[in-house]
């Protein structure tokens, strides 16, 4: 008898051992066929939009079950977003051109692995670069539009007269207006370094290397100083700017395509655009640089899902949504086929801005520690204080600036 419960127990020990196996078995088949689950970051603005291209990629791929949640986080945020908790980022998330040297050096980005070929050879070459480190593709470039120009009234000033900064200034003081570019920010005021032979870029050690403090980078602070002594000059955020357009007190402002539309409805059959001007040093005339800036899209490199990751960020940049982030909110794109459209080119803040690019700087090697530097020098010679020389306020600029992190 005691053997036969002995039996009977092994036979049941058995018998369990194999359930748990199906089980077991089971449970990674449900896992293999689990659903995608996505998280997509996009600006607040682009949220209606990004949800129609999400939706339109879950119709294009049908063989999978998705689950793709949209939050609010905007390009600019994206780098301290993620560094906040990179676990918990977005599995794809937009960001500007110039966090990717350091969400790179954390590790943040999955390489792209899938069509980069493709990615590389449908969008313009200074996109590519933007998104690309030592050779490595990191990001899709979704794109090309973040930079600046000057936006004038044509009722003041003619195409000739916004080929010179001089003249516009003489121009406007004439007739009680005001020239707007926000000196005290670093992103503007870098042009007239840059235009005049500055450099910045990454020193082996890490840390930014930059000569604004040379000879010739003298000559453009002078300049900078001249132009904020101007009684034409007026400087402030954007608001100041759109503002002074509709109320007609600001005659030409610095600034970007996300504020067209603002100053065309604004401006009517007045709105005009063109290239930054030149500017006068001891040298002669130089032309006003700008830093070159694009939109990206990035694959948390923590992500569950890195082929799906992938396939949707490529998705998302491709020709066919570039059109209609331009055809939706006026974004341009770094697609050379997108951007080639007859409406693309017969845009007036995208032309100035393309007319800009050629005298465009690449915005990857500028680190954090620039910034604040640059902007406090800016915001000195706003509020016309003269208690130090413009050689003075430079080294100081410096000296911050190439300070290690």
């Amino acid at each position: 008898m005691k053997k036969i419960l002995v039996l009977l127990l092994v036979s049941l020990m058995v018998l369990s051992g194999c359930t748990k196996k199906e089980d077991t078995a089971t449970t990674a088949t449900t896992e293999t066929t689990d659903t995608v689950s996505l998280k997509v970051w996009a600006s607040q603005d682009d949220q209606e939009m990004t949800q129609k291209m999400v939706d339109a990629f879950i119709a294009a791929n049908p063989d999978k079950k998705w689950d793709i949640t949209l939050s609010v986080v905007g390009e600019p945020d994206a780098k301290t977003k993620y560094l906040e908790d990179p676990s918990a980022a977005a599995d794809v998330f937009a960001f500007a051109n110039d966090q990717l040297i350091d969400l790179v050096k954390v590790g943040a980005l999955y390489k792209v692995t899938r069509n980069a070929e493709d990615i590389q050879a449908r969008n313009s070459a200074g996109s590519v670069s933007a998104a690309t480190r030592d050779g490595q593709l990191y990001a899709y470039p979704m794109t090309a539009d973040n930079g600046y120009f000057m936006y004038y009234d044509s009722s003041v000033f003619t195409a000739e007269d916004v080929a010179s900064l001089d003249t516009m200034l003489a121009k406007a003081d004439a007739a009680n207006k005001k020239v707007f570019m926000d000196i005290s920010n670093g992103w503007y005021i870098a042009s007239f370094f840059l235009g005049n032979g500055g450099t910045l870029s990454i020193n082996p050690d890490g840390t930014q290397f930059t000569d604004f403090n040379n000879e010739k980078g003298v000559e453009a602070g002078e300049a900078i100083k001249a132009f904020t002594a101007s009684n034409a000059f007026l400087t402030g955020d954007d608001s100041v700017l759109v503002a002074g357009i509709t109320d007609g007190s600001i005659a030409a402002g610095v600034s970007g395509t996300w504020n067209a539309k603002a100053i065309q409805e604004a401006l009517g059959d007045r709105y005009a655009a063109a290239k930054l001007p030149t500017y006068t040093t001891p040298s002669g005339q130089v032309q006003l640089s700008s830093f070159a800036g694009y939109k990206l899209i990035g694959v948390n490199s923590q992500t569950k899902f890195p082929v799906e990751a992938m396939d949707l960020a490529d998705f998302l940049t491709n020709e066919a949504n570039q059109t209609l982030r331009f055809e939706t909110k006026g974004y341009g794109p770094s697609n050379t086929n997108a951007a080639a459209s007859p409406a693309v080119a017969g845009n007036v803040a995208l032309s100035a801005l393309i007319a800009q690019s050629q005298y465009a700087t690449l915005q990857n090697d500028v680190l954090g520690t620039y910034w604040g530097p640059a902007e406090a020098f800016g915001a000195t010679l706003e509020a016309k204080d003269y208690s130090k020389t413009v050689k003075e306020l430079l080294d100081e600029m410096v000296a911050q600036i190439s300070a290690a992190q």
